[in-house]
């Protein structure tokens, strides 16, 4: 099996812990670079004849166009591969469909629900592997995540992020971001939906648990939710706004927080539910729009580092 690209030892991102903290501030600082010389009309298409395969099992919008545009823009190109158009749907076991599509495409990016399944197919795979979400992390996220905080703010280090709700795949990253870049992380969600045990004891130094929204604001410098039912969980949606009701993110909540918070969300977005319209739209503190262009940026920077650019 292959194990290396460009003469450079073969990397995935499974996890933002594939990453050092200089590797990620790295990516991030470049991205910020990529999205300057786009706007500039100064980008390189230093991808050309390179391939990107795409494999979704969960429905998306902001990933698909991002890693799509991402690699038309760097002179490449993106192939899009759902279960109903390949073998994968079918029974296909996954180390096959590894070995085979890993031979005819240059780095790839799964969307799907198990993390197991994902690992299993990196460890098969000869080019990059990229976590595009699973059920437990949501690591390219977390990139322009972290840009856009850099670009409104400056470094997260030594900050306090507080994450509002369910404690998914994008709150265990946070996990993962408050270890490598060491900024305090307030988790506030209802009893019955914390993050992964495991993974909160692995991080305690960096990491509280609490049931009230308003503590876990309380002086943060940056504020963040997602919908409280995620890809999977539609038949919970009337369980979980009842467990989820006074976890919403509103100006009420905000005025806890630091002076300069901003508030993020990954989209999509459910207006008076986890998030109020009025701070959704609040250009004081929210800059989601901005978060949400830069995963175009965020992921160039991704697929040029891992393919030793």
């Amino acid at each position: 099996m292959t194990t290396s690209i460009n003469n450079s030892p073969l990397r995935h991102l499974l996890t933002l812990n594939d990453l050092t903290r200089k590797e990620l501030e790295g990516i991030v600082a470049h991205a910020i670079e990529l999205k300057s010389a786009r706007k500039q009309g100064k980008e390189q298409a230093r991808l050309n004849g390179k391939v990107l395969g795409m494999i979704f099992e969960k429905s998306s919008t902001r990933t698909r166009v991002s890693f799509e545009a991402g690699m038309a823009q760097l002179g490449g190109h993106a192939l899009f591969l759902s279960p109903s158009d390949t073998q994968l749907g079918r029974g296909e076991p996954i180390e096959d469909s590894a070995r085979v599509i890993s031979r005819m495409v240059d780095v790839i990016m799964i969307r799907t629900f198990e993390q197991e399944k994902l690992e299993a197919f990196a460890r098969y795979s000869q080019v990059p592997v990229i976590n595009a979400l699973t059920d437990d992390f949501h690591p390219c996220q977390l990139l322009a995540d972290i840009q856009t905080f850099v670009e409104h703010r400056g470094e997260l280090s030594g900050k306090t992020v507080a994450w509002v709700g369910d404690g998914n795949n994008m709150c265990q990253s946070y996990i993962n971001a408050a270890a490598l870049l060491d900024f305090k992380l307030n988790i506030a969600c209802p009893k019955g939906y914390e993050p992964d045990a495991e993974l909160v004891a692995a991080n305690k130094a960096r990491v509280t648990i609490t049931h009230s929204p308003a503590e876990a604001v309380t002086g943060a410098h940056l504020v963040v939710t997602d919908t409280w039912a995620s890809m999977g969980q539609e038949e919970e949606k009337q369980q979980r706004e009842q467990a989820f009701s006074g976890f919403q993110v509103n100006h009420a909540l905000l005025a806890n927080a630091a002076d300069d918070v901003l508030f993020m969300h990954c989209l999509p977005a459910y207006r008076e539910l986890e998030v109020s319209a009025d701070l959704l739209e609040d250009p004081r503190y929210s800059v989601v729009w901005d978060e949400a262009e830069n995963r175009l940026h965020a992921q160039k920077a991704l697929i040029l580092f891992l393919l030793g650019y």
